[in-house]
């Protein structure tokens, strides 16, 4: 498997993608949210907008998310110019029908030796030839399934010969069965800026399920909890939600709006649901104590349950935990860290143009 090195911040990321910068070629992939596709960093083709494209360390996590290769600037070829010329050709032919399935006899017909094709995907992109076009049948279902065709259509379109063995491949990559995936809900990913710093969103058809700032520690776990309280895969991808949350966050953040409209969908217990309403009570520019929340819940002694559900809370900013404070007025634990809550409440109280400083 390859030696990746760290991915460098998002911001990075795009301005080199922007600029075609050859020197980025291995450190990151670009995927674009809008097209489903992804690219290396000198791609030719027109730049996205920042907030629809994420970047990924390798090829195989943008296959993984379901993305699909770039035509254009091909990002499963070798960036260098020792590219084998099968490389091209197989890609093309998959391309062309990604419902084949070129099995080793293929590969031989061709003249190629299967373990020197696997070891070159293996030693580039971490999986090997195989892998990559069980996902990318995969992806194509996917993507069938979402625009309303049935699981066998998908199933069988894709190059797969049994519905069983499409069912338990599907499960294994996307966390739901590939009737869950249309009929019963995805939950949609998206990464948006705000003056704290980016966040990460997440929506189903019912509103906003999660939003947390991209460095929150435990944030992959806690998608992970949310699909499967949800029943529902995590995948890129807008929804109808979104663009009314980035309208009322903006707006929040100019201090030109209290509350929020945007349509929440909060799975959790009976009590986390209570204390997660109480906090949405709070007013706008006021702070409240652990124990007055246990107290307005009638549960003075479960101050720390109240704490922990608290601290539970997936959706920051609009469920506003951060408004809740310790009982000597002084700020306690936040999952974006203590200097953003403290930058929340001094916009809250009247002084905005705090946002236009660094950190």
């Amino acid at each position: 498997m390859p030696t990746t090195l760290p991915l460098p911040p998002t911001a990075e990321c795009y301005h080199a993608l922007v600029a075609r910068n050859a020197a980025y070629e291995g450190r990151f992939i670009a995927a674009v949210r809008t097209t489903g596709i992804f690219c290396r960093p000198t791609c030719r083709a027109r730049k996205p907008k920042a907030e629809n494209v994420e970047f990924f360390a390798t090829t195989r996590e943008a296959l993984v998310h379901g993305y699909r290769p770039c035509k254009v600037c091909a990002p499963l070829a070798a960036t260098g110019s020792d590219a084998p010329a099968f490389v091209a050709q197989l890609l093309a032919r998959l391309a062309a029908d990604p419902a084949t399935r070129i099995r080793d006899e293929h590969l031989r017909a061709l003249g190629l030796e299967p373990a020197t094709v696997r070891r070159w995907f293996l030693r580039t992109h971490g999986l090997t030839f195989q892998a990559y076009q069980r996902l990318y049948r995969l992806n194509t279902a996917f993507k069938q399934l979402q625009s309303g065709s049935p699981v066998t259509e998908a199933a069988f379109g894709s190059g797969y010969e049994s519905l069983s063995g499409f069912q338990e491949s599907f499960r294994t990559v996307f966390g739901a069965a590939p009737s869950h995936s249309r009929q019963q809900q995805v939950i949609d990913l998206t990464r948006l800026d705000t003056p704290l710093g980016p966040m990460v969103a997440a929506a189903t058809a019912a509103g906003v399920c999660l939003l947390e700032f991209t460095d929150r520690r435990g944030l992959e776990t806690e998608l992970q909890d949310l699909s499967r309280r949800v029943q529902a895969p995590v995948v890129q991808g807008e929804n109808p939600h979104f663009g009314p949350l980035r309208a009322q966050l903006a707006e929040y953040f100019a201090g030109t709006r209290r509350n929020f409209t945007v349509p929440l969908h909060t799975p959790g217990s009976a009590f986390q649901q209570q204390v997660w309403q109480a906090l949405t009570r709070i007013p706008y520019g006021h702070t409240r104590s652990y124990g007055h929340q246990a107290a307005t819940l009638q549960r003075p002694q479960a101050v720390r349950a109240v704490a922990a559900a608290n601290g539970q809370n997936r959706v920051a900013i609009l469920i506003p935990c951060h408004r809740v404070i310790g009982a000597d007025g002084k700020l306690t634990g936040y999952a974006g860290g203590l200097w953003r809550k403290q930058r929340l409440l001094e916009l809250e109280n009247g002084q905005p143009t705090l946002f236009t400083d660094k950190k």
